[in-house]
């Protein structure tokens, strides 16, 4: 979206589309969900589980990572990435919000 026309919406929208852009790839779930299921890793253990190369997934991290739905950590030459619990949170609220409009919703 342009400059002139996100400058219409609240910081909220700006926030929530820009964390709902950086998610709107099968891969980048794919990443979220491979995240959530261990510790933390590194690009190497995200590459021999998903049917991507290398360059590849590095992308898709840095798209995670520039949203803040990730974030890494230097250890030697590696980095290790986790899931950022604080943007996890606010998508969550989000979404608890308009279930809680629902609820007083009829269609």
């Amino acid at each position: 979206m342009g400059a002139s026309k996100s400058a219409s919406f609240s910081e909220e929208h700006n926030a929530m589309a820009g964390l709902f852009k950086a998610l709107s790839h099968p891969a980048r779930v794919a990443i979220v969900d491979y995240l959530l299921s261990v510790e933390s890793c590194i690009c190497g253990d995200i590459v021999n589980e998903l049917p991507l190369a290398q360059p590849t997934i590095s992308q898709h991290l840095k798209e995670l990572k520039n949203a803040n739905i990730i974030q890494g950590t230097i250890e030697g030459t590696a980095i290790c990435y986790c899931i950022n619990p604080k943007t996890i949170e606010q998508i969550e609220n989000h979404f608890g919000a308009i279930k809680n409009k629902l609820k007083s919703k009829c269609c």
